[in-house]
């Protein structure tokens, strides 16, 4: 009989399970400077929005309800919810209500969504321990960093053959912020890494279903436990990114080990963030942005639209390409009939547009039959060239990418600030939501999370 410990030679010299614990425990507060801190605070007001926005959707209530009914109740709070439950289930139900309205943040290098599985885990632990603000902070860069590197490790293969990577990577990022902030040595981070190696999971055949706002949650909950338990002296293999049968040759083909911020003059990951200003899946963006864009430079109406045509990368099909979507949810995932909604000047980013009624709109659905999409290889795979073909014989073509970076952090955060009193304000009330955005601004000078957690309660 084989012997199951047995393993081969590992894919590469490098060790980076190993390096990341190492990092993880050791970085220096002062090595982060206040550029992506401010980066961080966007990201934590743009989930917090989100979280509320997402608070009362049906998937968050069975979890909820489950949750209660299993006797899972305790001290944490649900996000715009007022109930309480265990940490690692506040952790999760608050991971799916920020991922319910799939209206948050993406990175290019995670290939997902970076911070919904982090920033749960973080306020769990937090409310429970009473660290400060900048320590939050920190772990949540320090998380996001680790996440985005695993993300690159993993290259395209992953999320290309049907792994969900917020799910799957982010299970680090949240074990990984988890185990800076519970303070864990290096080797207790390298294990951390480990057992959240073995719990990642999420497919991309679940999109628009419920399965995919919990894929966030239980990356949450998962990195967290891992790090509790880590802690405690639970054990795990301190290799598992690079070993044989480990995370990186079972689930990509392209697995590559990196190291950790060769340039410590880089930017760091958070600073690469990307938020979603339409309350869909961020492949659609780009299209719809295109769209408006030919509405401002030419005089012309939905009612002249002969034939639309998106040139995307190939893998919009496997991601957004729902062409005849029934449910609201799925219309998140349709570029069809995002399209179409731009055409029609309806307001994608209104998180309360999607619904079953909207799939079903006759305009809408005669808009999204002229709607062909193309595949067409750009430089960024966010891009988007639209083609629109008018009864009058024109043909208007126009690119657009939303995969770069803000360069000016000061409109970021004007926008980003109302987007958040959208989403907030009727859940918690204009006071409340002001008071959050001054709490989330000073994060990083508060003793702890208590004020800010009695604000979005």
């Amino acid at each position: 009989m084989p012997d199951d410990h047995a393993q081969p030679d590992a894919i590469d010299a490098r060790q980076p399970t190993r390096e990341l614990g190492a990092w993880i425990a050791s970085v220096d507060s002062g090595e982060i400077g206040e550029r992506p801190r401010r980066w961080a605070k966007h990201a934590f007001l743009d989930w917090i929005g989100v979280t509320l926005g997402g608070c009362a959707d049906p998937l968050v209530g069975i979890l909820v309800s489950d949750a209660i009914a299993e006797g899972e109740t305790g001290t944490a709070r649900l996000v715009g919810r007022g109930e309480r439950t265990t940490p690692s289930f506040a952790a999760m139900i608050n991971g799916a209500a920020s991922h319910a309205l799939d209206y948050d943040d993406v990175n290019k290098r995670l290939h997902g969504h970076p911070t919904v599985p982090v920033v749960p885990a973080l306020l769990a632990i937090a409310e429970q321990g009473r660290q400060s603000g900048r320590a939050v902070l920190d772990a949540f860069i320090v998380g996001y960093e680790v996440e985005c590197l695993v993300g690159e490790m993993m290259g395209l293969a992953h999320y290309d053959h049907g792994w969900h990577a917020t799910a799957t990577v982010g299970t680090f990022g949240a074990a990984a912020g988890s185990a800076r902030l519970l303070g864990l040595d290096a080797e207790q981070s390298a294990t951390a890494l480990g057992i959240a190696a073995t719990q990642a999971a999420g497919l991309k055949s679940m999109f628009g279903t419920m399965c995919k706002p919990l894929h966030a949650g239980k990356a949450a909950m998962n990195g967290l436990m891992a790090a509790r338990w880590a802690a405690k002296g639970f054990t795990s293999r301190d290799d598992a990114l690079e070993c044989a049968q480990g995370f990186g040759a079972t689930l990509s083909t392209e697995f590559r080990p990196l190291p950790i911020r060769p340039d410590a003059a880089a930017p760091y990951a958070v600073e690469q963030n990307l938020f979603k200003y339409h309350a869909a899946c961020y492949l659609t963006h780009s299209s719809i942005e295109a769209v408006r864009a030919l509405f401002d430079q030419h005089e012309f109406a939905a009612a002249d639209v002969q034939r639309v045509r998106t040139r995307v990368d190939p893998g919009h099909r496997r991601v957004c390409c729902i062409p005849e979507p029934a449910t609201g949810l799925e219309v998140k995932f349709s570029i069809h009939h995002c399209i179409a909604m731009a055409l029609a000047g309806e307001d994608t980013g209104d998180r309360d547009i999607y619904t079953d009624e909207l799939a079903a709109r006759a305009d809408l659905v005669e808009m999204r039959r002229k709607v062909e999409v193309e595949d067409k290889v750009h430089d960024n795979r966010h891009a988007a060239e639209i083609v629109i073909d008018l009864a009058d014989g024109r043909s208007l073509v126009q690119f657009h990418d939303v995969g770069a970076p803000a360069d000016d952090v000061d409109a970021q955060e004007a926008r980003l600030s109302a987007k958040f009193r959208r989403l907030a304000e009727p859940v918690i009330g204009v006071e409340r939501a002001a008071e959050t955005i001054e709490l989330v601004n000073a994060l990083d000078a508060a003793d702890d999370i208590h004020a800010l957690m009695a604000a979005i309660d």
